[in-house]
């Protein structure tokens, strides 16, 4: 990738931690562009993407442990101003001659640090005798510092909790500034940028959007490509770009599968079809998908049938479409950061869980990936820069598979139909007061147990309806949104009232931490 709309911009050499992508999200905050390499980048290829600074992630692993991940012990003789967080500190204490040990003193969790010097890392954020919260995890900590380095920071598992070499402008923290847990984690990430490295924090959405279609412009030349189109934000603001690009030699396909929510449907085919007048094939394939799916409970089973009969339903629609030379995929940067990793870190392990499917290479196009250097919550802002409306750009996140995993067991269209009801009248009470946007994503569940209820003079026996919703900044770390109970009760009291087939709501309450981006 090349970096875009930015006179300066900062490496981020990953060593396998789940926060990762949280040190790129706060340096493009304050407009600093970043890329997210393997800890295996050569010396003479950083050299040749010229950043203004290097920060090394933490990681899982201990420096000292055999297969280690150890990066090029030259990185550090560039001349770069280099950051290295937790493990990244670690390793660049142990290249530059120090020490470092397990301790029967482990951190994990809220600690607190003495700032005992002032350096140049801290400058109109921390002052010298100030006591500051952050956020630990680690288990082996410094014992030695190399030569030229000082402490200027301590805690009581770490002695050496912020350290300095001010004529290298080398710095390691053993906490993680880049979680919300580190309150001014994100200032000290911005000063290192900002004030050491000499970033000059012009990276814009705007800047992006200009330079992003002339280079689809140069990539495409005369051809012409096809874009899967879901509805969802990603495709979307996808399909837009290239239609800004290209105009009519973009040819969008949305396939209704028939797991969709209540009038999205429509609401694509107006957006994109009415409205904007990009080229849109619409195929109804809702009996398909459905009849496909009946007698299905195993939810891996279930994605791969959803895949295969997407593929093969977007292969028709495309050869009806007269082909094309391109095919537009909206790849975002998160993705292109694990489909790279060398660590085996968790993030390995999650793809699967809201994919249908790749396409086949046999439709023998070469790929459009206009937002593969963006995160989720740039994409809104560049949805909204090219003209979408919050509806669309606004849209609590939809896994491809639809409605078919939020349907435990097996999926009929009876049970569709009462969680769609369901799912509507949750999002419309959200909307009602006023929270859609305080929220990542909030959606119903039809778990596969039924209750015993008395309604009016009738005894019922139907099915449970769970409710879920969450806050999120960057989709990748989630804490359940505190409804208050006149809310809950209203909800629940128009779904069982609303819904027949429902008798009783419940409502999740579970938080999920860093790292992990899964919801469902």
């Amino acid at each position: 990738m090349q970096p875009v709309a930015s006179t300066s911009r900062i490496l981020i050499l990953d060593f396998g931690s789940q926060v990762t992508q949280l040190i790129a999200r706060r340096l493009r905050e304050v407009g600093v562009f970043c890329e997210i390499w393997p800890f295996t980048a050569s010396p003479e290829r950083i050299l040749a993407w010229a950043p203004g600074g290097l920060i090394l992630s933490g990681g899982p692993a201990s420096v000292a442990d055999a297969g280690a991940p150890l990066s090029d012990p030259a990185i550090l003789a560039l001349g770069l101003p280099v950051l290295g967080i937790c493990y990244g500190q670690q390793l660049l204490v142990a290249q530059l001659g120090g020490a470092v040990q397990g301790s029967d003193h482990r951190e994990f969790g809220r600690a607190y640090v003495d700032v005992t010097a002032d350096c140049a890392l801290f400058h109109g954020v921390w002052a010298a005798g100030a006591r500051e919260q952050v956020w630990m995890s680690h288990g082996d900590r410094v014992t030695a510092l190399p030569p030229g380095f000082q402490a200027v920071a301590s805690s009581a598992g770490a002695p050496f909790a912020v350290i300095a070499d001010e004529r290298r402008h080398i710095y390691g923290t053993q906490f993680h500034v880049e979680v919300v847990h580190t309150p001014h984690g994100a200032a000290l990430l911005r000063r290192f940028a900002l004030g050491v490295c000499g970033c000059t924090g012009d990276w814009t959405m705007a800047a992006f959007r200009e330079q992003a279609i002339a280079r689809i412009r140069d990539q495409v030349g005369g051809g012409r490509v096809i874009c899967g189109l879901s509805g969802g934000v990603d495709s979307s603001v996808a399909a837009m770009l290239l239609h800004e690009a290209v105009g009519d030699r973009l040819t969008c396909i949305f396939v209704d599968h028939g797991l969709l929510r209540a009038s999205e449907a429509e609401q694509v085919v107006k957006t994109f079809g009415d409205r904007f007048h990009v080229k849109l094939v619409h195929r109804e394939a809702s009996a398909l998908f459905v009849g496909a799916l009946a007698g299905v409970t195993d939810p891996e089973t279930k994605r791969k049938i959803i895949g295969r009969l997407f593929v093969e339903v977007f292969e028709e629609e495309a050869a009806r479409a007269g082909g094309a030379d391109f095919l537009a995929q909206g790849t975002l940067y998160p993705d292109v950061i694990e489909s790279v990793s060398v660590t085996g870190g968790p993030s390995v392990t999650i793809k699967s869980h809201h994919n249908v499917g790749g396409l086949p290479e046999r439709m023998r196009m070469r790929l459009v990936e206009a937002l593969r250097e963006l995160f989720k919550d740039e994409v809104r802002v560049l949805g909204r820069e090219l003209g979408l409306s919050d509806a669309i750009v606004g849209r609590h996140p939809f896994p491809g598979p639809g409605l078919a995993i939020r349907i435990p067991g097996e999926v009929t269209p009876e049970k569709l139909d009462i969680l769609r009801r369901a799912d509507t009248i949750y999002l419309e009470e959200i909307r009602a007061a006023g929270l859609y946007d305080a929220i990542w994503q909030a959606f119903a569940v039809l778990l596969p147990v039924r209750s015993v209820g008395v309604m009016g003079d009738y005894r019922t026996y139907d099915q449970v309806c769970g409710l879920r919703a969450v806050t999120s900044t960057d989709g990748m770390t989630a804490d359940v949104y505190p409804f208050g109970m006149e809310f809950l009760t209203r909800v629940a009291g128009r779904i069982v009232n609303e819904v027949r087939g429902i008798n009783r709501v419940v409502f999740d309450v579970t938080s999920k931490p860093p790292g992990t981006i899964e919801w469902e």
